[in-house]
């Protein structure tokens, strides 16, 4: 009975897998990416893309940000990053190559906009985030 479990258990994980990694893959995500967010909390920010190094860079410049929504609130419905009132956390996109629209890849910072206290980065559309450090 538990090896039956655990075989349905194991084709079921690989089968989300396989699937999150094809949704993902269509909005512009390397796989690679992916499968990196799963095993980090953490991202240093020369790790991340030329992408999100330049996002990051205007993001402590005050801009300009090549999207409208950029500087926009993130709410944080996924409750993935610390709690915080709203308004605290603003979301950020960064481009990915390829891809004629915002792509799945975005930074949030939480503080002062200038000035962020902490900044987090996904490459999965809000599905997990690590936070940048130096």
């Amino acid at each position: 009975m538990f090896a039956d479990a655990a075989a349905w258990t194991r084709k079921a994980g690989f089968s989300w897998v396989l699937g999150a990694t094809l949704a993902l893959s269509s909005l512009g995500v390397p796989a690679r990416e992916v499968a990196r967010d799963a095993g980090s909390t953490v991202i240093a920010r020369s790790e991340l893309p030329i992408q999100g190094q330049q996002t990051h860079a205007l993001i402590l410049a005050g801009g300009p940000f090549p999207y409208a929504k950029d500087g926009s609130v993130f709410g944080n419905r996924e409750r993935l990053l610390p709690p915080s009132k709203r308004g605290y956390y603003r979301e950020y996109t960064v481009r990915t190559p390829g891809v004629r629209h915002r792509g799945a890849r975005r930074i949030v910072c939480g503080g002062p906009q200038q000035q962020p206290e902490a900044c987090y980065y996904t490459a999965n559309h809000y599905a997990s985030f690590r936070r940048i450090v130096d």
